[in-house]
């Protein structure tokens, strides 16, 4: 039983339990979903102000350590998966960094057309592009690298 089954028991919480349980994995991608999605965006921010880097090289940064937390996240907590072969967990880190690599590319064309071509606010394509990202990623952990295995 996870951290979060204990939370939704909890008086004044366990109302909300038959939704929880319903819509769980949802919910929970969308809570790591939205901590990543912060912790990109401050990260970045900081990033920027900090050392004032090329947003090309930033957001690369920030794809590292957020793919991390990413990885970790939604195979424990989200999808549950656990892998039964060595072959099966190098093939499931594999798939998921592969996956990720690809929406990075999609929101490195985002950002390379929208801000470092044609000068749009930083910030406002930073937020858009995350998100596209963040559907891109659920599909791809869904269907993909988490796919539940047929009984």
């Amino acid at each position: 039983m996870s951290i979060f089954d204990r939370l939704i028991r909890l008086p004044g919480l366990n109302i909300f339990e038959p939704f929880y349980k319903r819509h769980k994995e949802g919910l929970l991608y969308l809570f790591f979903g939205g901590v990543a999605f912060f912790m990109n965006i401050l990260l970045f921010i900081a990033i920027d102000k900090i050392f004032s880097i090329d947003a090309l090289i930033n957001n690369a940064i920030c794809w590292v350590i957020c793919v991390i937390f990413q990885y970790f996240t939604n195979k424990i907590w989200v999808f549950e998966y656990k892998s039964e072969s060595f072959s099966e967990l190098l093939r499931q880190i594999i798939s998921f960094f592969s996956g990720r690599i690809f929406t990075l590319l999609v929101e490195e064309v985002i950002i390379g057309i929208f801000i470092t071509w044609l000068k749009f606010n930083t910030l406002s394509v930073k937020l858009s592009s995350e998100i596209i990202v963040i559907i891109l990623n659920y599909v791809i952990s869904k269907m993909i690298i988490f796919k539940k295995r047929q009984v």
